[in-house]
């Protein structure tokens, strides 16, 4: 494993930049136009899957490797394994917003709840409307206890993404923890 990142780090260098769907990309736009338009279950599930096949693309194998690496070895529970690639990705493609928001959700997954607000603002930098990573500063703000900041980034989310799971409920007990109501 040692090996093989310093390898794969060589060889990103030797590649072209990396390009992947950016918040101007206009099938991106598309895609969101229709996901707020939408009211059947399974066309929802469709264009929120296309939205995140976007997200994910990257035109360079190098990165593709390590995206894959990471998400395998995250899914595997090996954090420290994950970790590493995902660092790689940032490094090499600091641009490439989904590289963010994976090592963000690694890090939360891990207890490090300010390194992955770090990160989730570096995904939302570069896609404001990435709906997992606005859901999930929603849900380390509320654990953190601050409700008016996990309410504003929950009507972010909803506001990306209208359709996700269980998003109303969640605004409404947010509203309410925010005014200092009890739930």
């Amino acid at each position: 494993m040692r090996r093989l990142l310093p390898a794969l780090a060589f060889g990103a260098l030797l590649l072209p930049a990396v390009a992947s769907a950016t918040h101007d990309d206009p099938r991106l736009d598309g895609l969101f136009d229709k996901l707020y338009e939408a009211e059947a279950p399974i066309e929802i599930k469709t264009i929120e899957q296309a939205i995140w096949t976007l997200w994910l693309e990257t035109p360079s194998p190098t990165v593709e490797l390590l995206m894959g690496s990471g998400m395998e070895a995250m899914q595997g529970r090996e954090y420290a394994k994950a970790l590493s690639f995902f660092n790689v990705v940032v490094e090499f493609a600091p641009d490439y917003a989904e590289g963010w928001n994976k090592r963000a959700t690694l890090h939360f997954l891990m207890g490090n709840n300010a390194a992955s607000r770090a990160d989730i603002q570096k995904t939302l930098a570069l896609e404001p409307r990435h709906f997992g990573a606005l859901s999930g500063l929603a849900t380390i703000l509320e654990a953190e206890k601050d409700y008016g900041g996990a309410l504003t980034a929950m009507e972010r989310a909803v506001s990306a993404n209208p359709h996700l799971p269980g998003a109303r409920e969640q605004l409404k007990i947010l509203t309410r923890r925010a005014r200092g109501e009890p739930i």
